[in-house]
C-alpha cells in the first residue's frame, strides 16, 4: 500500500497527516466548526444546506454528554476519518486524479 506522501500531492498529504497527528489532540468545539464548515460545502453544492448541517449538528448534540475517553477518543477518529475522506474527495474531483484503488 502507497504512503499518503506518494499518493497524494504534497500539499494535500501534508494535510490529511497534520489532521491524523492532531485527531487525539484535537477538542470538539474546533472539530465541530470544521465539520460544520465541510457540511456548509458539501450542503451548497448539493442544494441541501440545512439538511447536511442539521445531520451533523444532531450526530454532536446526540454525543455531548459522553464521558467515556475511548468512545470520545473513536468518535474524534470518525469525524477526522469523514473529513479526511472529504479532503480526499475533493481532491480528486479538482484534480482529475484518482488516489484509491476501488
Amino acid at each position: 500500500m502507497p504512503s499518503l506522501q506518494t499518493a497524494l500531492p504534497p500539499d494535500l498529504a501534508n494535510n490529511v497527516i497534520r489532521v491524523i497527528r492532531t485527531t487525539s489532540s484535537i477538542s470538539p468545539p474546533p472539530l465541530y466548526r470544521e465539520c460544520l464548515r465541510r457540511a456548509k460545502f458539501v450542503g451548497h453544492r448539493q442544494h441541501n444546506v440545512e439538511l447536511v448541517v442539521d445531520m451533523v449538528r444532531q450526530q454532536f448534540k446526540k454525543n455531548m454528554h459522553e464521558t467515556d475517553p475511548e468512545k470520545i477518543q473513536k468518535m474524534k477518529d470518525d469525524a477526522a476519518r469523514g473529513l479526511i475522506n472529504h479532503m480526499l474527495f475533493e481532491s480528486e474531483r479538482l484534480s482529475g486524479r484518482k488516489f484509491s484503488k476501488s
